[in-house]
């Protein structure tokens, strides 16, 4: 039937997330770092999530289409979902806070007597909520961290995080073969110099390093990685 239905531009699409939160029927999904219609059955053409793309790449187009089934919507929202194959669980209903931004050009406050000056260029930070095709991506040098990473050891932001483009993630709690599909691209999009990898030394947190080496491996770039081990006092192994 011709309907009226959602139409997300690719090329416009930058990959912030900010639509899929506020679509109530779960039709808009992060594919590949753009989002995209999953089922034109869970759409219902209504427009929920326009004005909430900065890029204003959701429009609404009349074209041929599945009738919208909300008995389709209520299975598909019904279904248990995993959190990193379903990025958008992870990302705050309405939440401005998962668009890109470029701290580069900010100015860095001081650094105060006994605290470090935060090195900080970019945000979001966790491989989920990314976009490959970030700016602050190109031809920069990537730390790849283990979320705890931050936490045990103190001189973070001055040892590793200064003068890179960042990522975090959690083997263990995370689906490694999306974060290893959501490295691969980044690597693919941007003329990265180096990544540095940072993990700790308990067994499970050794996955980010498979990660790390497998998604080089299928971007097919020759990329030098160093990588650090941190131990659960706080030091480097």
């Amino acid at each position: 039937m011709n309907r009226d239905i959602v139409f997300i531009d690719e090329e416009k699409c930058n990959g912030c997330g900010l639509c899929i939160p506020n679509c109530a029927e779960g039709a808009i999904k992060l594919v590949n770092g753009k989002a995209k219609l999953l089922d034109d059955r869970f759409c219902d053409g209504l427009g929920a999530c326009l004005g909430h793309c900065p890029q204003d790449a959701i429009t609404i187009t009349k074209r041929d289409a599945k009738e919208f089934d909300e008995e389709a919507v209520k299975k598909h929202l019904a279904k248990p979902k995993n959190i990193m194959k379903q990025p958008e669980k992870n990302i705050p209903c309405g939440c401005p806070g998962s668009m890109a931004m470029d701290l580069r050009s900010e100015k860095k406050t001081p650094e105060a007597h006994g605290r470090q000056s935060a090195q900080l260029r970019q945000w979001p930070v966790q491989l989920t909520l990314v976009s490959p095709e970030a700016s602050y991506f190109k031809d920069s040098d990537l730390l790849v961290a283990a979320d705890c990473v931050p936490f045990a050891y103190p001189n973070f932001h001055s040892d590793f995080l200064k003068g890179k483009s960042v990522i975090i993630g959690c083997p263990k709690l995370d689906d490694a073969d999306f974060y290893i599909e959501k490295l691969t691209e980044l690597i693919k999009k941007n003329n990265l110099k180096s990544i540095t990898l940072v993990n700790m030394e308990v067994p499970c947190c050794f996955g980010l390093q498979r990660i790390v080496e497998e998604a080089v491996k299928k971007a097919g770039k020759a990329i030098p990685i160093r990588q650090t081990v941190i131990t659960i006092r706080g030091e480097k192994q």
